[in-house]
């Protein structure tokens, strides 16, 4: 499923690559049939947004959103586990289930991060797909819908969260938590972030049972996949 490689690559860290292949991008939006039309209409605005100004605005509109607080993290196992023990085994459980079917990290990233999990999930069977994006469609809503409490740029990532749900059927997790929201402490203030720093560091342990990773992977594809940082050189941008 194509489409979730380029919302991937939307979700992740902005590059001169989103800059240099803006137009592939938006043909493969346009080409897409696992979202409405409306929602290749709105993606393609999203991705006007972040490739059409100064990569370095990009950049720092990213870090001040996704960097200061946890509750839009893009890491699904913070909203599971925290900064648990329970955290580490999932961890390693979803990496076995990455290498069991022929996918290896190559970047220095956490195998729980969204963009990454998208870029595993771009190359399994849409059945598949959807029932991965079900099992944490309750993340993804409640953190599109806290995205688009922060301001326009917010807003933007939210639109590709809602084109997850809708890939899983799973919009109305979104609309139901529209607006229920407004009474969360705000973790991106400055108080929040002294005391995130002074918080005791994680240590990984036992299993957990409920992370909903102990489904039994399908039968390996030959072809290895990659992730690969979206800045080397070595790589199209859209494979």
């Amino acid at each position: 499923m194509r489409i979730l490689k380029i919302i991937s690559r939307l979700l992740d860290y902005p590059q001169q690559e989103l800059l240099t292949y803006r137009a592939d991008l938006a043909l493969e939006i346009g080409d897409s049939r696992e979202i409405s039309p409306e929602m290749r209409l709105r993606l393609l605005d999203v991705l006007g947004a972040l490739s059409g100004g100064d990569l370095m605005d990009a950049q720092e509109n990213y870090g001040m959103l996704f960097d200061q607080g946890r509750s839009v993290s893009l890491h699904l196992f913070e909203h599971v586990h925290g900064e648990s023990r329970d955290r580490g085994q999932a961890m390693v459980d979803l990496m076995t289930v990455y290498r069991n079917n022929g996918f290896e990290m190559d970047a220095l990233e956490l195998p729980d991060y969204l963009p990454l999990f998208l870029e595993y999930l771009s190359n399994r069977p849409d059945l598949e797909v959807r029932e991965w994006l079900a099992d944490v469609s309750h993340i993804i809503a409640r953190v599109a819908a806290r995205l688009e409490e922060r301001g326009e740029v917010g807003a933007s990532y939210a639109v590709l969260l809602e084109s997850l749900l809708m890939i899983a059927g799973q919009q109305d997790q979104l609309a139901t938590l529209r607006g229920t929201l407004a009474d969360e402490q705000p973790d991106n203030t400055p108080e929040a972030i002294d005391q995130e720093w002074e918080e005791t560091a994680v240590t990984f342990g036992a299993p957990d049972k409920n992370c909903g990773l102990d489904k039994k992977p399908q039968e390996s594809q030959t072809t290895a996949l990659h992730w690969v940082d979206a800045s080397a050189q070595s790589r199209g941008y859209v494979a």
